[in-house]
């Protein structure tokens, strides 16, 4: 099997740029999904959950055909499974978070996750951490904590701020594991198409009957809602998150979550546009601190590389 040649750093810094563009809207898409629907929750959220999975992993349904002819070892398969019950349990918890608190504070908590990763780098996988590194995680937590403040004193700060923030917080846990075990996968030889969609088949099926046990029904729900739900499975999930496995194969795992924290500033702007969620002062300064954060992080990854 013929090993892949490493892609140019234009090209990992433009697919990661598509995928956290990509991944920014899908806060905007849920909450929009949540109007439409006139309903919230976890049996709804965990509706579109399983269903935005779903549709992922139909569309990427040819790809099972490139396992014949693998010979690789159960270990490859078994980091994607474990990644797609990681990605379940990310979705179940992140999506329902956004019917408790803002966008803003939700997507700035899921996206905490470069110190869960990085400190789960460090001792799994033993990557090192420079003082860059360090200083930029330090930074974006700074950043991150100014968007929560700011978010949840927005307006549409939502019903349950505390409860939402806990779910994102749990969601940002899981999709820490999530994008460890897949760059393993990876790593044991798995290709980007055949990881996807054995991750995202396992995600779709330990979430679809979910709702159905909680009493919640896929069908019966406005047209619009099903239209969001397609763009959620296309643009967030398809383009974004499958952008972002693809380039944890290449580059650090902390680089690409770190990358990430640029999400809530995207994710916070389209809400305020379309929901009228005032950012507010704290939310802008955190942005700038953010961005700044991952310039100085993403500077100190590249330097450990060129070592």
């Amino acid at each position: 099997m013929a090993v892949p040649t490493r892609p140019s750093p234009w090209t990992i810094g433009l697919i990661l740029t598509i995928g956290v563009l990509s991944v920014s809207a899908s806060a905007v898409f849920i909450r929009l999904a949540l109007q439409a629907a006139g309903v919230s929750g976890v049996g709804f959220s965990l509706v579109l959950a399983a269903s935005r999975l779903t549709i992922a992993s139909l569309i990427l349904a040819p790809t099972w055909r490139n396992f014949a002819g693998f010979k690789l070892s159960p270990r490859s398969y078994s980091f994607s499974i474990a990644a797609g019950a990681f990605l379940a349990i990310h979705f179940a918890t992140w999506i329902t978070s956004l019917s408790y608190t803002s966008i803003a504070a939700s997507a700035t908590l899921v996206t905490t996750n470069p110190v869960w990763v990085a400190l789960l780098s460090w001792l799994w996988l033993g990557e090192k951490l420079n003082k860059l590194t360090i200083s930029g995680i330090a930074v974006t937590l700074l950043g991150g904590g100014l968007v929560a403040l700011g978010g949840n004193t927005a307006m549409g700060a939502g019903s349950n701020p505390l409860l939402g923030n806990a779910l994102a917080l749990i969601g940002s846990w899981a999709v820490s594991l999530y994008f460890l075990l897949g760059r393993e996968a990876q790593q044991q030889g798995l290709s980007i198409g055949n990881h996807l969609v054995l991750t995202y088949t396992t995600a779709a099926l330990l979430l679809f009957p979910l709702p159905l046990l909680l009493g919640t029904g896929y069908t019966g729900y406005p047209i619009a809602v099903y239209g969001y739900i397609l763009l959620i499975a296309l643009f967030p999930q398809l383009i974004g998150h499958s952008s972002l496995n693809w380039a944890v194969r290449w580059v650090s795992p902390t680089l690409v979550t770190l990358t990430i924290l640029a999400e809530p500033v995207g994710s916070s702007l389209l809400g305020a546009i379309v929901f009228q969620e005032n950012p507010g002062f704290g939310v802008l300064l955190g942005a700038i601190v953010i961005l700044s954060g991952v310039a100085i992080a993403a500077w100190g990854s590249r330097s450990v590389q060129d070592q």
